[in-house]
């Protein structure tokens, strides 16, 4: 059988799973390419994301994911390929545009990038300064209370940084980016460095604020479990292509050897899956 990085171009074009309940695409990428010198890290990446639908994009440490992300928000200008947000192309609209595009984006890194100085009610006031309508305090404190309480950390308010756990600024972060009431979500590695019972609260925790605020999210992630708790479908890469798309269960089925090959691998490494929640369990 062919291995996934000598594939013709006919197979790593086969189509994905329809976009949910046919809702419009907020997020489509078309043949996206990103070198840094001779180095090619994306070498043909068409992906979509229907309004209302979670994408976990899955493969190993190394293969462009984070770089991928960071093309999306246009952090990185891509070699070639389209990028359209909202039905825009980013390369074309100007920087005022680029930046109104960019205030219905949230964005969580992976170490939930709080400022240190701050304590968590700080932190998440931080945002809302520079919103056009700048909230009351009594608006400020509601926003602010009820962001918390939807990661579950509403006694953290008066906590700084260091006095959190990793899962907690993980928390922490996701409300602060919540606070701006986000149409679209991007995450990047967000169970990296995670115990595996933490990494399953917030993966569950990422379905939960999917289904409360109605976003649309991209989750970059090597963290299969991640992926099948939280994701409506999951593409996986390697070599710089999106190599396999579908549903967990598809592609845990999947006859392909590379790609059965990618949930052994994951499986040695981590042992057999804990029983976990599920999209389909929790509705």
């Amino acid at each position: 059988m062919t291995s996934a990085t000598s594939r013709s171009s006919e197979h790593l074009e086969q189509p994905m799973r329809q976009p949910v309940a046919h809702q419009p695409n907020v997020i489509e990428i078309q043949h996206l390419k990103k070198a840094f010198g001779t180095h090619e890290v994306l070498k043909d990446i068409s992906l979509e994301v229907a309004q209302g639908e979670t994408l976990a994009v899955l493969g190993r440490s190394g293969v462009g994911k984070s770089v991928l992300i960071k093309c999306i928000v246009a952090l990185l200008e891509p070699d070639n390929g389209t990028i359209l947000l909202f039905g825009k192309d980013t390369s074309k609209v100007s920087t005022k545009e680029l930046a109104a595009m960019r205030r219905r984006i949230g964005f969580l890194f992976q170490g939930g990038a709080l400022y240190d100085s701050m304590s968590v009610r700080d932190n998440l006031a931080f945002p809302l300064r520079s919103l056009q309508e700048k909230p009351s305090p009594e608006e400020q404190d509601d926003l602010i209370n009820t962001a918390l309480r939807d990661v579950g950390l509403s006694e953290a308010i008066g906590k700084m940084p260091s006095e959190l756990s990793g899962g907690m600024r993980k928390r922490v972060g996701l409300a602060r980016t919540l606070i701006q009431k986000p149409e679209i979500m991007l995450y990047d590695e967000p169970t990296t460095g995670l115990d595996p019972i933490t990494s399953r609260e917030i993966s569950g925790l990422l379905l939960g604020v999917q289904e409360r605020y109605k976003t649309s999210s991209i989750i970059i992630t090597h963290d299969i479990e991640c992926a099948n708790i939280a994701a409506d479908r999951i593409a996986l890469m390697n070599d710089g292509y999106v190599v396999a798309g579908g549903t967990y269960e598809e592609l845990e089925r999947s006859d392909d050897e590379w790609v059965g090959s990618f949930f052994a691998w994951h499986a040695d490494r981590t042992g057999a899956p804990a029983e976990a929640q599920t999209k389909e369990s929790t509705r």
